[in-house]
């Protein structure tokens, strides 16, 4: 092969390409998946839960879950809710957390009438760590977070040691 064979010349011919052959079921599912990726697109949240209840769209509410040496806190943000609206209980080291969040709005005006309603039901289940005190549990509801807090058993408390690390 001379230098002449690797330097491309006008009005050569291009090489020929090995094409797939076109699968028309192929096509229209890439097509399906684009239109769906594009409506549903803006209305996925953050990160999707577990759960054979999920759909787009649907409220989610964020829990943080923090442990200390003494008791546990779970706080959850539910904007727009009243504490008639949310149900807590906990059962065999379960913390479930329910609720209907309701809203409804209506516009009159001369010549034109608006109404939006929209809803969506949650249900959370928060598995807590071993020797929390169900009965001492509380849970307060402020400017739509929710707080609950249980102390651990004194015993849970003592179990907890720090363990020095050696340099070496």
């Amino acid at each position: 092969m001379s230098i002449k064979d690797m330097v491309p010349r006008f009005g050569r011919k291009p090489l020929p390409v090995r094409q797939e052959e076109a699968d028309p079921y192929r096509d229209f599912q890439r097509q399906m998946n684009r239109l769906f990726d594009d409506f549903f697109g803006d209305f996925l949240p953050a990160e999707r839960p577990d759960g054979p209840g999920w759909a787009p769209g649907a409220f989610v509410p964020r829990v943080d879950v923090a442990e200390t040496d003494t008791e546990v806190k779970v706080t959850a943000e539910l904007p727009g809710m009243d504490e008639k609206d949310i149900t807590v209980e906990l059962q065999d080291g379960v913390l479930t957390l329910r609720g209907e969040k309701k809203s409804e709005q209506e516009e009159k005006g001369k010549n034109w009438f608006r109404r939006e309603q929209s809803w969506g039901a949650f249900h959370r289940a928060i598995e807590l760590p071993a020797g929390v005190e169900a009965d001492q549990a509380k849970a307060q509801f402020k400017k739509g977070v929710l707080t609950f807090t249980a102390p651990k058993r004194p015993e849970e408390q003592a179990r907890r040691q720090r363990v020095a690390i050696e340099a070496g």
